[in-house]
């Protein structure tokens, strides 16, 4: 019985968390007079299939969503590599250099994204890589590394210091320890900072419209934009039908690894 309250707290907290999934599919279902339809309804009364093709027929849907899952795998990829070392040095070393890293990857933090947009775009632009996928990838990796190096510094400083002393007797130079015993017990962290790259990358929105002009390069939340007219009117059934789509893979992609990923981040940030 005293259990009751959390157990209606966690079904209505998954209600909350729903429904705008439900409402999602519910609408993508629907026909335009009943969406014009001043009576709300959560089930369709006439279902139909007609806005998933004509979200296929009116846009590339495919070419985008190809688009945003190679920016997106490249940035978790890139971000992961460059976070590794660097939250290894910081977890281990000590000094002055140590402390204002950290307070400048928190600081980094602290500022809205929106401010690094001019600088970045100048950046980019000197390297010619404006409206180019490799442009956006090295955008979204500079953003998702600082929060992504901070959570496995504090994964790293998890590992006993020991397994490496141990492994230094038994012969093995340091880039070995690191190697054989360090970087298997970072598998969950590894894996969490993955998939936050991958989901921040894959949702993406501002700093992709900033960058990418051409609609042959627009990834897929810019081209969920492109349903809505130039007077602002959105066709909402095929926009419905298309955010779905957007939405499914990343659903899928994290319910599989949805273990490994809570273990991850309870470990960066409790343990660290």
């Amino acid at each position: 019985m005293k259990k009751i309250p959390q157990y209606v707290a966690l079904l209505a907290y998954m209600v909350f968390l729903a429904f705008p999934l439900v409402w999602l599919l519910s609408t993508a279902l629907k026909t335009p007079q009943e969406m014009a339809s001043l009576d709300p309804t959560w089930i369709p009364r006439s279902p139909t299939l007609a806005n998933f093709s004509d979200a296929f027929s009116e846009q590339d849907l495919v070419g985008a969503g190809l688009r945003s899952l190679v920016v997106a795998l490249a940035s978790s990829a890139l971000t992961v590599a460059v976070a590794l070392p660097a939250s290894y040095a910081l977890a281990r070393y000590q000094g002055a250099l140590k402390r204002v890293a950290l307070g400048w990857v928190l600081v980094s933090q602290v500022f809205p994204f929106i401010l690094i947009i001019i600088p970045l775009f100048m950046v980019l632009r000197q390297l010619d890589l404006v409206n180019t996928l490799p442009g956006l990838v090295v955008v979204h990796v500079t953003f998702t590394l600082p929060f992504a190096l901070w959570m496995l510094q504090g994964y790293v400083r998890s590992v006993p210091r020991e397994l490496e002393e141990a492994a230094s007797v038994d012969g093995a130079t340091r880039l070995r320890a690191i190697v054989s015993v360090v970087a298997p017990l970072l598998a969950p962290g590894v894996v969490a900072t993955l998939l936050f790259s991958f989901i921040s990358s894959w949702n993406e929105f501002l700093f992709a419209l900033v960058v990418l002009k051409d609609p042959d390069v627009m990834t897929l939340p810019l081209t969920l934009v492109r349903f809505t007219g130039p007077e602002g009117v959105s066709r909402l059934g095929p926009l419905a039908a298309a955010s779905l789509m957007a939405t499914i893979p990343s659903l899928i992609f994290f319910a599989i690894i949805q273990r490994r990923l809570r273990s991850g981040l309870m470990a960066g940030a409790v343990k660290g």
